[in-house]
């Protein structure tokens, strides 16, 4: 059977023209080259960077400490298969003009959508409240007061930003916080590491299946492979698709596959790429600081940032705060976003974060839901940098069965049309939905 790629191989040109947007053909230039460079860091890359949220950076600093360079590995095997997810879900938005659930809604029987949604759901509150618990927790590193006070504040903030300023216009300048994350690269160069341990450890893992290390891989595995960026990156084609004039989804406008759906690769694969190259290097400072003297267990943030000492100093409780706060304001509205879209497309509310408040009512009411759940969570009296290692671990557990629905759906005639996905996604993006699977029930079959 052909796929949406066969059908894109044959409508291109054989010349040096550059295919635009709209299908239409213009010679290329130097400058045309640099847009065209420019123009793929979409929301590939902006969904990268949300992917490096406190989650994230708890969980690799907690396997850092805990298996040294042992879990490095699973940066190398974990990016083909979220790269592969990824793009799948990109696509599903591009070529229908709806996310996930829209097409849910639309092609599925109403408890598959009630299912995923729930699934979704509950994965992003428990996430949004850790997250927001540790961004309190490290805005203690700076100036030390009251949790919750920091709590009610970043919870506040990011509501209000989200509800009263288009994302796009915010991220751009909140994304430098997150060059904080790129310390934990230069700090590998400032202390000792066997880097033929690295090699060895990354290319040539030993793994015990044991109970420890099945819970650490699903969460490793959960925070890089997450629910809420599947439902994210499809709704942010969506939105791509209703901002830009010319553009439509692809099976009304096939013509603009070549350009879009290479847009998406390099997008997805450049995002992926950089958020698991901060990931590995989160890893193996870590390792080669915290689990090198002996430090095991990282439970509060004081102790994950000493893995920046050796770099920054004295400074690194800010750096490493610096980097918690940037990545939580960027992830918030991606979870509370992802969550708002999934809700309104299955009943069919007007969904747009470029929509206002009062054209889109429903949509923002599951946003501040969402975030006020989120901020009620974190005001428990709960470890945040435990709470953010569970939440990875949930998100891996939930992960499974909406990337089976989203497979299915993203190789359905029915909804892709002549865009079904190729077979080199097919074959790692159902290989990426059984390791979720397989890992998730050796886990539990552990607990027992």
């Amino acid at each position: 059977m052909a796929t949406g790629d066969d059908y894109v191989a044959s409508t291109q040109l054989a010349s040096p023209a550059e295919t635009t947007a709209s299908g239409k053909q213009r010679p290329a230039t130097s400058r045309s080259a640099i847009r065209r460079a420019l123009e793929v860091l979409g929301p590939g890359l902006v969904t990268g960077a949300a992917d490096d949220d406190p989650s994230g950076i708890a969980t690799y600093s907690q396997v850092g400490a805990q298996f040294g360079y042992g879990m490095l590995w699973t940066m190398v095997f974990s990016y083909p298969l979220m790269a592969a997810i990824q793009e799948v879900s990109a696509r599903v938005g591009r070529v229908t003009g709806c996310g996930i659930s829209a097409n849910l809604r639309k092609y599925y029987p109403r408890p598959l959508l009630r299912g995923a949604v729930a699934l979704m759901l509950i994965a992003n509150v428990f996430n949004l409240g850790a997250d927001i618990g540790a961004m309190g927790a490290a805005a203690q590193l700076l100036l030390p007061a009251r949790a919750w006070i920091y709590i009610l504040l970043f919870g506040l903030a990011s509501l209000l930003l989200q509800v009263f300023v288009p994302y796009a216009s915010y991220v751009k300048y909140l994304k430098w916080l997150t060059l904080s994350l790129f310390a934990y690269v230069a700090t590998a160069f400032f202390v000792h590491v066997s880097w033929h341990q690295v090699l060895h450890d990354t290319f040539l893992p030993r793994v015990s299946w044991n109970k420890d290390e099945l819970t650490s891989l699903i969460a490793v595995l959960g925070t890089t492979i997450s629910p809420y960026l599947f439902f994210w990156q499809a709704s942010q084609e969506v939105e791509e698709v209703k901002g830009n004039r010319g553009e439509k989804a692809l099976k009304q406008a096939p013509r603009q596959a070549p350009a879009q759906l290479g847009r998406i690769r390099k997008d997805t694969y450049l995002g992926m790429a950089l958020s698991n190259l901060v990931a590995f290097f989160i890893i193996l400072t870590t390792a080669a600081t915290l689990h090198a003297h002996g430090l095991h267990d990282v439970s509060t943030a004081e102790q994950a940032a000493e893995a920046l000492a050796p770099l920054a100093g004295r400074w690194a409780e800010g750096l490493f705060a610096c980097g918690i706060v940037g990545t939580g304001m960027l992830a918030i509205p991606v979870l509370a976003g992802s969550a708002a879209y999934a809700m309104g497309e299955s009943f069919k509310w007007p969904s747009s974060l470029a929509k206002r408040p009062g054209q889109a009512v429903q949509f923002y009411a599951t946003i501040v839901v969402a975030t006020a759940a989120g901020v009620g969570l974190s005001l428990l009296r709960i470890d945040p940098i435990r709470a953010l290692f569970w939440a990875a671990v949930l998100n891996g557990v939930f992960a499974a069965p909406l990337m089976g629905l989203i497979m299915h759906m993203a190789s359905s005639p029915k909804v892709m049309g002549k865009f079904t996905i190729p077979r080199y996604l097919r074959l790692v993006g159902w290989a990426a939905t059984l390791v979720m699977l397989g890992v998730s029930i050796a886990m539990i079959a552990t607990w027992n």
